[in-house]
């Protein structure tokens, strides 16, 4: 009985390859790529395009650490996500807050002080907010205590960056 199943995935993996054969022997056909829609996700950034991402960026950010930045937002992981299209938790999705208005996820209720903040995420209102959000932006929901040493809020940044598809102006 193993033998027969066997020979049938066998038989249909030698069908699937047959079908993607061309006119010519041993040449492949090549399917069509479809252009990625606006709201399809980009393909993960390499290593490589990432540490050249972090390099490109304005001091002090060109010189953080991309670990601990990764470590710290360990902390942050519970309310908010990152990635393209990713879901709000407690928090707003983050993909794309670099030039984003404050308070501007569509489907995401924010608290009256968010909404009325008037200002477009940049680094130097992202490490406020990180320092002590409370006092940033008094009547804000978020319950972060905040990030107290510079340093770990200049690698949350370059790390955010890095991570949530950051163009450079």
């Amino acid at each position: 009985m193993r033998n027969a199943t066997l020979m049938t995935v066998l038989g249909a993996c030698a069908l699937l390859a047959a079908c993607g054969k061309g006119g010519e022997t041993g040449k492949t056909a090549e399917a069509p790529v479809a252009a990625p829609s606006s709201d399809a996700a980009l393909p993960e950034p390499t290593a490589e395009e990432k540490k050249a991402l972090l390099a490109s960026l304005p001091a002090p950010y060109n010189t953080g650490d991309l670990e601990n930045g990764k470590a710290k937002f360990a902390m942050c992981r519970s309310c908010h996500t990152i990635v393209q299209g990713g879901a709000n938790l407690t928090g707003p999705n983050l993909y794309g807050i670099f030039g984003r208005k404050a308070g501007s996820v569509a489907d995401y209720k924010y608290s009256d002080a968010v909404k009325a903040a008037g200002f477009t995420w940049d680094a130097e209102h992202l490490d406020k907010w990180l320092a002590q959000p409370r006092d940033f932006l008094p009547g804000t929901k978020m319950t972060f205590a905040g990030l107290k040493a510079e340093k770990d809020r200049v690698d949350l940044i370059a790390f955010l960056k890095v991570e949530t598809g950051y163009k450079a102006p």
